[in-house]
């Protein structure tokens, strides 16, 4: 996989990542930002009645999403109810004291990925923003895939055009190797500040710039840049990313 990177380039990402998440985090504290979450490949639609455990309320709307599909099986709604199922299951599996997800979660981080792109093929319109936010959390903490999580970032600023999901979208772009995104969508960021912050933002956005360059160096300048393998912390969360795994929209 072209992020699924190991040994001493893998570590040079992770931290890179955790002082991205750090470095933009506090300049964007004056933006308020919240993460509010609602809410292949492995069988999206496998039965979960062997596993023992779970949240049953998360589980119930597990099974109605799919029998559903079962009948209507391009039908969006009930496909972003599965891929929210899925993903709240994930955090089932998490550390609870280093917010890791284990790897026990990837089978449903992965189904929730693998509805994700059966909703996003039934051509919704718009895309639901709030579980494109979830998407950002299974790709980049879950799934080790930045180019998705990109995607996903893009919906939500493309939804809410401002000056942190713009940001947000840089990040992400960036840490997936699309340097000509990450650059229009910081100078959007920058354009949509309000002046009194706007500065800051631009400080923020030539970090993000200096960052991306010294992980390419650091990891020996081949290849695209990666996010943090799956199971990255969860407190080390990128600017309008949702919160930690399983940590909301149940």
């Amino acid at each position: 996989m072209l992020f699924d990177l190991k040994g001493k380039r893998r570590r040079v990402i992770q931290a890179t990542y955790l002082a991205l998440a750090v470095l933009m985090g506090g300049g964007l504290v004056l933006f308020g930002i919240g993460g509010d979450v609602q809410g292949g490949l492995f069988d999206a639609f496998s039965d979960r009645s062997d596993t023992g455990g779970g949240n049953p309320i998360t589980e119930r709307r597990l099974e109605t999403a799919e029998k559903r599909l079962r009948t209507r099986p391009n039908d969006p709604a009930a496909l972003a109810e599965l891929t929210r199922a899925r993903f709240q299951l994930a955090g089932d599996d998490v550390d609870p004291n280093t917010g890791v997800y284990l790897p026990e979660a990837r089978p449903d981080l992965s189904a929730a990925a693998g509805a994700w792109e059966r909703y996003l093929a039934t051509d919704p319109q718009p895309v639901d923003p709030s579980l494109a936010r979830v998407m950002i959390q299974v790709y980049a903490f879950g799934l080790n895939q930045p180019a998705k999580a990109s995607q996903a970032a893009e919906v939500v600023a493309e939804s809410d055009p401002s000056s942190p999901t713009f940001l947000s979208f840089a990040q992400y772009a960036a840490l997936a190797g699309q340097q000509r995104k990450a650059d229009l969508a910081g100078k959007r960021a920058v354009a949509l500040a309000p002046p009194k912050q706007r500065k800051r933002v631009k400080q923020n956005v030539e970090a993000l710039e200096t960052q991306i360059a010294a992980q390419k160096a650091g990891a020996g300048g081949g290849g695209a840049p990666g996010a943090a393998g799956a199971g990255a912390p969860g407190g080390a969360l990128a600017p309008g990313a949702p919160p930690a795994p399983g940590g909301g929209g149940r």
